[in-house]
């Protein structure tokens, strides 16, 4: 009994086979999907929200991702507090910091991302966090907003020493498919010292296929071989991999 903590199944990449791909996670073992739609986005929103609604399995989250900062406005967030307000998301996401592509600036994703940060706490949500090349950045800004309930830094891909300062802010730890590629060796000895109670498992779909998908078009049902990554790499069995992290997403996400 899998979650994928990170799915973006709003996107086109799904459009000829949305709701099989929700049933093929179902019969792998996958028993939720939380999905962080794009706020700039109407495409995205309606996509999701019509997803969520057919689909009690699929939670959804909203947010202003960094590689859309120069679209963020009061309007944006206001968008977000309406999800919110009628109980449409469990956490505020994907936002974040992402210092390796320059689709905005720094100064444009830092203000967006500090802005959701004080709107997430504001609204007792959880965020998920995108961070690429911005480590440090990230943990200041969380230093300097706060966290609220908590969030999750999705997609790990940093160092150790980002990692252990991000679960001493109180963060949980995701995994993708990344973590099974033959020369990921640093990131699996991450995933090795991770604490299981602070860890979680995701696609990140349509992205980042696991082996043996790799190349592939990502899709929940393929988190399964995240996981036995994962259990191989702390000694444990699948099933006990699969019961720590959905324990932790449900504690997370409520």
């Amino acid at each position: 009994m899998l979650i994928d903590s990170h799915a973006h199944l709003d996107m086109e990449e799904f459009d000829r086979d949305r709701e099989d791909a929700v049933r093929r996670a179902s019969a792998a073992g996958v028993v939720e999907m939380l999905c962080p739609l794009e706020i700039s986005s109407r495409r995205s929103l309606k996509t999701g929200l019509a997803l969520a609604a057919a689909h009690p399995e699929v939670r959804l989250a909203a947010g202003l991702h960094p590689h859309e900062a120069k679209r963020f406005s009061a309007e944006l967030l206001a968008d977000i507090r309406r999800l919110a307000g009628d109980g449409k998301i469990a956490a505020v996401g994907e936002i974040g910091l992402d210092f390796h592509y320059h689709h905005a600036s720094p100064a444009e994703q830092g203000t967006a991302f500090r802005a959701q940060l004080s709107l997430a706490r504001e609204l007792g949500l959880p965020v998920l966090i995108h961070s690429r090349n911005a480590g440090d950045e990230v943990l200041s800004a969380l230093r300097d907003e706060g966290l609220g309930p908590g969030g999750v830094l999705h997609c790990f891909t940093e160092s150790w020493d980002v990692a252990s300062a991000a679960l001493e802010a109180g963060l949980f730890i995701s995994f993708s498919g990344i973590v099974t590629f033959p020369k990921a060796r640093d990131l699996r000895d991450v995933a090795e010292r991770v604490p299981l109670a602070r860890l979680l498992v995701e696609t990140d779909a349509p992205y980042l296929a696991p082996v043996p998908y790799r190349g592939q078009r990502n899709e929940p049902a393929y988190v399964v071989e995240t996981a036995k990554t994962i259990a191989g790499l702390k000694k444990t069995t699948l099933a006990d991999l699969a019961g720590a992290t959905t324990a932790n997403f449900r504690s997370l996400f409520r």
